[in-house]
């Protein structure tokens, strides 16, 4: 490219330098010759008023001495006696037409051009002035203005050249630190970048190379996080399996396990299958369903997970309100979320720890509690972390509630619940952040309560006021009415 810029250069520059400098020195040429022809007319106009004064042969060869030209050897007089004095250069033929014409007039002559101006003495006697002008001081100075003029086309070559090599660098050198970072992403290297350069357009190509880069590797882990978030969801169903295989282990035989069992092989061919339809429908948006009802959705998990807790003799509780308390994210998204939650409790704490599931809903968010009565968490921070986990499992399951929380501007927080073990609590923005604050009414609304066995715990009274939340405090939820 530096060689293609630098020959158009060249043809462009010297094409231009040729429309000025030739005909700048045909000019000059032109400028010499007048310049000499004139200074000839100059010479032989000083010796017509000698003539007019004297006709004297001495007196005129004194004047014509004192003529520069004359002095030089270059001009001449001829008397209508026909005696010339000084150097002639004239052809006869020349003479005579001069005599006849009687006006002066240029005549080519050997070596040059001579100039002939006859003077009229009287009407009988003609004197012809004669001048001669030489080739050399025809075009003196020709051939050094023609040697300046080349030198400043080859000047203005070379600085044209120069200036296009150096645009051509910048152009090269931003281009090829482009292709050097493409051909890393072909390789598979994400993490290559450029630094754009060169013109403005080169520039927006490397910025866009650059943000298209970000973006292939942000959706690249998202696919990934996609992948791992779906795959979780077969850790419902397997601790379902799981438990069912443990009951068959304790009482063979039973019917009613191996139909439990059998569901439960059910409902695991039932998530692989939906994990596979959402895989291969993963394009990157968001589902067209944006809403749901929390307490529809978690009555529904409730129902699969309140038989498992039977089987494993845990105490359960449910507060949730009596009518609908709508989310602004998809069912499958809540239902993943609970069943993550849950999934942890049954997985994490022995047999027969109780548990307690608690939704409240405010004018500005709703949280999903979920507590139990076991050991607790003693790193929350540790446990926040995306596949970090200190019970052997994968780690993504509170990661998973965390991101669905804040995607509506919530937030995930860890703690320790009224039953005296871990509490994970969810909240879940359902006011745009930008609404205006209004007055504050307590809400009359009371919760229905489902309860299976065990003391009332996890009451309304367990909503803690010292959580912490973007816009607010728990405190001010309560008093909106969100218990």
């Amino acid at each position: 490219m530096r060689g293609a810029l630098a020959r158009v250069a060249t043809a462009v520059t010297a094409m231009v330098a040729l429309s000025f400098v030739l005909p700048l020195g045909l000019l000059n040429g032109q400028m010499a010759r007048e310049r000499a022809l004139t200074n000839a007319e100059r010479q032989a106009s000083s010796l017509v008023p000698v003539l007019t004064v004297t006709s004297d042969p001495a007196q005129l060869a004194a004047a014509l001495g004192s003529i520069p030209a004359g002095a030089a050897g270059v001009m001449a007089l001829h008397l209508p006696t026909g005696e010339a004095l000084g150097v002639p250069h004239a052809p006869p033929a020349d003479l005579a037409r001069a005599h006849r014409l009687k006006r002066a007039f240029f005549a080519d002559a050997p070596g040059g051009r001579v100039l002939l101006r006859p003077v009229v003495l009287d009407a009988e006697r003609t004197a012809v002035v004669e001048v001669f002008a030489s080739s050399a001081e025809l075009t003196r100075g020709v051939a050094k203005s023609w040697t300046i003029l080349a030198l400043v086309a080859l000047a203005l070559v070379g600085v044209s050249v120069a200036m296009a090599d150096r645009l051509a660098l910048r152009v090269v050198s931003a281009t090829d630190r482009l292709a050097r970072a493409l051909n890393r992403v072909a390789g598979g290297d994400l993490t290559a970048r450029t630094v754009p350069g060169g013109p403005r357009e080169l520039r927006a190509a490397g910025e866009a190379f650059n943000h298209m880069v970000g973006e292939l590797a942000r959706l690249l882990a998202a696919e990934r996080e996609a992948g791992a978030d779906l795959s979780h969801r077969l850790r419902t169903p397997l601790t379902a399996l799981r438990v069912n295989l443990d009951g068959m282990a304790a009482h063979p035989g039973d019917p009613a396990r191996l139909a439990q069992s059998r569901e439960a092989l059910g409902r695991l061919e039932d998530a692989v299958s939906e994990i596979i339809a959402t895989a291969r429908g993963m394009d990157g948006e968001r589902p067209a369903v944006r809403s749901c009802d929390a307490v529809t959705v978690v009555k529904r998990r409730l129902e699969f997970w309140s038989a498992l807790a039977e089987d494993q003799e845990r105490p359960w509780d449910l507060v949730a309100p009596d009518d609908h308390a709508p989310v602004p994210i998809p069912a499958a998204e809540l239902s993943a979320v609970v069943d993550a939650l849950l999934g942890n409790v049954f997985r994490h704490t022995p047999h027969g720890t109780a548990f307690q599931l608690s939704l409240h809903r405010g004018e500005q968010a709703t949280g999903l509690l979920v507590g139990d009565a076991g050991p607790g968490i003693a790193e929350p921070g540790d446990a926040l972390r995306r596949g970090a986990s200190g019970g052997g499992s994968t780690g993504l399951g509170l990661d998973i509630a965390r991101r669905l929380a804040e995607s509506t501007g919530g937030s995930l927080r860890v703690g320790r619940s009224m039953l005296g073990g871990a509490q994970i609590e969810v909240w879940l923005r359902t006011a745009p952040r930008a609404a205006p604050r209004r007055a504050v009414h307590r809400s009359g609304r009371r919760g229905a309560r489902w309860s299976r066995r065990g003391a009332r715990s996890g009451s309304e009274n367990g909503l803690r006021e010292d959580l912490s939340f973007p816009s607010g405090t728990i405190q001010q939820w309560t008093e909106n009415g969100a218990c």
